[in-house]
């Protein structure tokens, strides 16, 4: 609960600032889909990419963030809505810094999402839905976490015994069963020419 003690300090560097130094339209790119759909491949390569290009950009990844950020939370409901209420205004902070932040979550709560896009001014959330089917998905298993759910070692895992629920109007969609990682970087790097998120491109 905030206390009535806490006043919001106004700082003279302001976003619009930090935009204009860094010479791109900040934003967070929020890969959303179930596990083993490609997200964080994707994210990574699109990073790569970003950076290639001179863009400043940081990548915020599901299991990297449960090392440090989130290590105090597990995989109930409750947590899981946290764990996504904290990524989201770590990545707001992101944006107001000027930067261009990458997020692969799983997300499975439209919500969720819905919360974190709020937190940003409109036209700064970019959803990307990987909607890579479940059976493709599963057939993966790159982590040997779908086997292990079906084997009930997991509980709760999203898209054998709790839901995903998909986004219904999401900026950009991705299959990567039928689109190859390249193509897909190439179809975000388009779409973000095409906003002026990248004015330099």
């Amino acid at each position: 609960m905030n206390s009535d003690n806490l006043v919001w300090q106004v700082h003279r560097i302001n976003k619009a600032a930090r935009s204009r130094r860094n010479g791109q339209k900040p934003c967070v790119l929020w890969f959303t889909g179930l596990s083993g759909a490609g997200k964080s491949t994707l994210a990574d390569a699109l990073e790569c990419r970003l950076h290639q290009m001179g863009f400043l950009c940081y990548l915020l990844d599901g299991d990297n963030v449960r090392h440090g950020l989130c290590r105090d939370l597990g995989f109930s409901a409750t947590d899981r809505i946290e764990n996504i209420r904290r990524i989201a205004e770590v990545a707001r902070l992101f944006v107001d810094g000027g930067l261009i932040v990458l997020t692969a979550f799983i997300s499975p709560f439209r919500s969720d999402r819905d919360a974190a896009r709020a937190l940003v001014e409109p036209g700064e959330f970019v959803e990307i839905f990987v909607e890579t089917p479940l059976a493709e998905c599963e057939r993966r298993d790159p982590k040997g976490l779908y086997r292990r759910a079906r084997a009930g070692e997991i509980r709760d895992f999203t898209g054998i015994d709790s839901p995903y629920e998909a986004p219904l109007q999401p900026e950009i969609r991705l299959d990567t069963a039928t689109m190859d990682p390249n193509r897909c970087v190439e179809v975000i790097i388009g779409y973000l020419g095409a906003h002026g998120y990248l004015p330099r491109a």
